[in-house]
């Protein structure tokens, strides 16, 4: 069984995660179908979630793969553009800092040389992404449908006692939904319009630019100042200050106040995990799973700390006891 399910254990995990977050759409979409069909219902919201969820992905994925690939070759002939904008800003550096060894271009190349092989094994258009991502839909909709039945079946099954099944499953899915749409989704709507900023002032291959400043958005303190203070201050040693100016009011009100307003509500609304925790779960579930990685990595974590929980409950008693005695 382990072998036979071992090629798709990606879609299945896509299509679980999926689910779990877009079920009270579904629920909501079941009441409006004629008679309440399950199964109208399931297809509709499976219908929602490729043009929502699965398109956006790919049209990002594939847009960074070409950028990456396109960044690496200008790399390797030493082209200019992007790459001549890095040597200025290494040579200004330099000028206040004589010691300083950047070497931009080396890094540059093997940060590519990484994403054009990895992230582009998913997104490159073949047939197996193709088949894995249709494998995702169709798991998708019987887990709509019959995801209720499935789960009460596992319940039974399960060697745990069933309230302490319920519970892990109560928890997991609140954890899916708290990551995915509160500290995940806040990150990708600040590299969104960290993309559209660079974009308006000039910046080229801003979609890359993009999906760093959503990883930096993962990290406390941090945040999409990885990314825009380096361009401000580009911007300053080019003398474009007005651009900077710009750019800078950008980050601040429609970058900050995403985080700040947007983020504490979103959050609010499951069981939140530690920021450097899912940093940590997100960069090692993508190096596990690929760029599926980035929700099931969160999971798997998730799912270990509510193990954990349940041990403490059960291991506490047995200590009372011991001590007691």
């Amino acid at each position: 069984m382990f072998v036979i399910f071992t090629p798709f254990i990606s879609a299945l995990a896509l299509a679980a995660i999926i689910v779990t977050i877009c079920y009270p759409l579904y629920l909501r979409i079941v009441k409006k179908m004629p008679k309440q069909n399950e199964t109208l219902g399931a297809l509709v919201t499976t219908f929602f979630v490729l043009l929502i969820i699965i398109m956006p992905l790919l049209f990002i994925g594939s847009s960074l793969v070409n950028e990456a690939v396109a960044i690496y070759n200008s790399a390797n002939n030493e082209e200019f553009g992007f790459l001549s904008s890095l040597t200025t800003l290494e040579e200004t550096t330099q000028k206040y800092f004589p010691g300083a060894t950047l070497n931009v271009t080396e890094y540059v190349k093997q940060a590519t040389a990484w994403l054009a092989g990895n992230v582009g094994v998913i997104f490159a258009g073949t047939a197996s992404t193709i088949f894995l991502f249709f494998i995702s839909l169709i798991g998708s909709f019987y887990l709509f449908r019959d995801g209720k039945e499935f789960t009460k079946k596992l319940v039974v099954i399960s060697p745990l006692p069933d309230d302490q099944d319920e519970l892990i499953l109560r928890r997991l899915g609140g954890a899916v939904r708290s990551v995915a749409t509160g500290t995940i989704f806040i990150a990708l709507i600040q590299g969104t319009l960290t993309c559209f900023g660079l974009w308006i002032f000039g910046f080229e291959h801003a979609i890359l630019w993009g999906v760093i400043a959503a990883f930096g958005a993962l990290i406390p303190s941090v945040g999409t100042s990885i990314v825009f203070i380096p361009a401000i201050l580009f911007l300053v040693v080019t003398n474009a200050y007005g651009s900077a100016i710009g750019l800078a009011v950008w980050g601040m009100l429609a970058v900050g106040l995403i985080d700040n307003l947007l983020g504490p509500y979103l959050m609010s609304r499951g069981n939140a995990m530690h920021p450097f925790l899912i940093l940590i779960s997100v960069l090692g579930g993508i190096s596990v799973f690929g760029p599926i990685g980035f929700i099931v990595g969160p999971v798997i974590v998730s799912l270990f700390i509510v193990l954990l929980e349940l041990y403490t409950i059960h291991i506490s008693p047995q200590n009372e006891k011991e001590h007691s005695a």
